[in-house]
């Protein structure tokens, strides 16, 4: 993994992604914060990076309802573009709906690596991208 690591979250929510940043800089790390509006918007920029490793994400919070391309669609899309990737990125699937069939659905993708529920508290969230930076597994 680079020294900086790569956040990305994708989510249309404009106050839940202003809850993002605040809590992701207060993490004591190299890191730079990736924000985009829908999942089309994530994946254009993921298609275009694809030389580019260090500006691709080491780790992604995706939202599942979002417009344009939602987060499922996102996924179809990330497992095809995957052998492609010169990194490896760790998918959580951050949602509101505690819809058994959503967490389901989620849980059927191996590339989405756990699914949370909204909000994310700031102590699970320094957890998980603190755990994944140590391991160096992105």
């Amino acid at each position: 993994m680079s020294e900086v690591m790569v956040i990305c979250i994708v989510d249309d929510d404009s106050i839940y992604q202003y809850a993002m940043r605040k809590d992701l800089q207060s993490l004591e790390m190299e890191k730079e914060l990736l924000f985009f509006n829908d999942g089309e918007e994530a994946m254009n920029f993921m298609t275009a990076n694809l030389i580019d490793t260090k500006s691709l994400p080491d780790i992604i919070f995706l939202d599942i309802n979002m417009p344009i391309m939602d987060g499922f669609q996102f996924m179809e899309h990330f497992v095809q573009l995957k052998p492609r990737l010169g990194k490896k990125i760790t998918v959580y699937m951050v949602s509101s709906s505690i819809d058994p069939e959503d967490i389901k659905r989620a849980e059927a993708i191996s590339e989405i690596s756990d699914y949370l529920i909204k909000p994310v508290n700031l102590g699970e969230l320094r957890e998980l991208v603190i755990k994944l930076k140590q391991s160096g597994n992105s």
